[in-house]
């Protein structure tokens, strides 16, 4: 079952950064909480990944897989099943992202 994304839903890379929307949806909201969709970026703080070369933290979200029948503002929305990629100074680091979202508003 699929849920759809706000503001306030936890959203985090494999390392534990926290990823968060720097816009949302000025017309949506979900249990008080603006929703959020496929061109909302999402940055994320605070993962601790590196390598020997030194730190390279995933720093933003890049979403492949929102909703197929739901739209915010004309745009697909986030869905908790909703894939995403990091990207970090490397480029495309490839970690998936882990969800925990509201559980009141459900879509496709």
């Amino acid at each position: 079952m699929s849920f759809l994304l706000h503001q306030g839903a936890q959203v985090l890379c494999t390392h534990g950064g926290q990823a968060t929307p720097t816009v949302a949806s000025t017309r949506v909201m979900l249990g008080g909480q603006p929703a959020t969709s496929l061109p909302n970026t999402y940055m994320i703080a605070g993962c601790p990944f590196s390598t020997p070369d030194g730190p390279k933290p995933c720093t933003q979200v890049q979403w492949t897989s929102p909703a197929t029948r739901v739209r915010i503002e004309g745009s697909p929305a986030l869905l908790s099943t909703s894939q995403g990629i990091t990207i970090g100074p490397l480029g495309t680091q490839g970690t998936p992202m882990a969800v925990m979202q509201q559980s009141r508003v459900r879509g496709q």
